[in-house]
């Protein structure tokens, strides 16, 4: 346990230091509230506060896309000889992949936190009850890609294939996801992407809690894209939870097994400076 809390405290120590990733972060999401706030306003047909629809979504965006990018920090420590130093000590591998998740998690979860504070400046309205839902989703969210980075980190032999893995993993799950543009929106032949996609699900069930929808009818709900009629099959919101919770299980057990048997002497990060 000493082990796991001393890998959390360092992976925290090093993100306090480092105020630009932070700062970016922050821009990153105002950037993506301002422009897709535009295409709220004028497309989004049957929405009830577009605006707080699409500020609940950027705040899941943040968490998801959060977990993953700060999961970077362990390719850094592979380069540099940290994680070889660390696995000759007494802390088991499976310790020190616990403590990675963790600390990606809580960084996630914070960054998600600004972002609602944020959002309450632009009118975001929330009970402390639809306060520690959000919570919980975004600590389960979180958890869930913190993992997801882990493994990948784990199979990545350089910090530029793991940068290129990420992208490739974020960037369609984002936007198909409905968290920036409403997925009621979407043309037909992208809606079985959709509805394969887990981040749909999870963004529903958040959107669902920070809008407080549970008065709304299941034909309002699937006008809001918050649940699904796919063919006359059902999907409503808290669908999300349970799609988030079996993959946060499968990840995490993923997760401990890669990096118990990465190899870590082969792992080399991009030198710009380099002849």
């Amino acid at each position: 346990m000493r082990g796991i809390i001393a890998i959390l405290k360092r992976n925290l120590t090093n993100f306090i230091r480092d105020k630009m990733r932070l700062a970016f972060s922050i821009i990153m999401s105002v950037f993506f509230l301002f422009v897709f706030s535009f295409v709220m306003k004028s497309t989004a047909v049957g929405i009830v506060q577009p605006l707080n629809y699409l500020i609940s979504g950027i705040i899941i965006m943040t968490v998801f896309q959060a977990a993953l990018s700060n999961s970077t920090s362990i390719i850094e420590d592979m380069s540099m000889g940290f994680m070889k130093e660390i696995i000759v000590s007494p802390i088991k591998r499976w310790q020190i992949s616990i403590g990675q998740v963790l600390s990606s998690t809580v960084i996630a979860f914070f960054q998600g936190l600004l972002v609602i504070v944020l959002g309450m400046f632009m009118g975001l309205n929330l009970s402390i009850f639809q306060f520690l839902q959000m919570c919980a989703v975004m600590l389960l969210v979180g958890i869930t890609f913190s993992c997801i980075g882990l493994y990948l980190a784990s199979l990545a032999k350089s910090s530029t294939t793991f940068q290129i893995m990420i992208t490739v993993f974020t960037f369609p799950l984002t936007f198909l996801s409905g968290a920036y543009i409403p997925t009621t929106i979407m043309p037909k032949i992208i809606q079985p992407l959709v509805y394969i996609n887990p981040l749909t699900y999870t963004t529903s069930i958040f959107r669902y809690i920070t809008l407080d929808m549970k008065n709304l009818t299941l034909t309002a709900l699937i006008k809001s894209g918050v649940a699904f009629n796919i063919h006359g099959f059902i999907i409503r919101p808290y669908a999300g939870l349970f799609i988030i919770s079996i993959m946060c299980a499968v990840f995490f057990i993923l997760s401990v097994i890669q990096f118990n048997k990465a190899d870590f002497s082969n792992i080399k990060v991009f030198d710009p400076h380099a002849k």
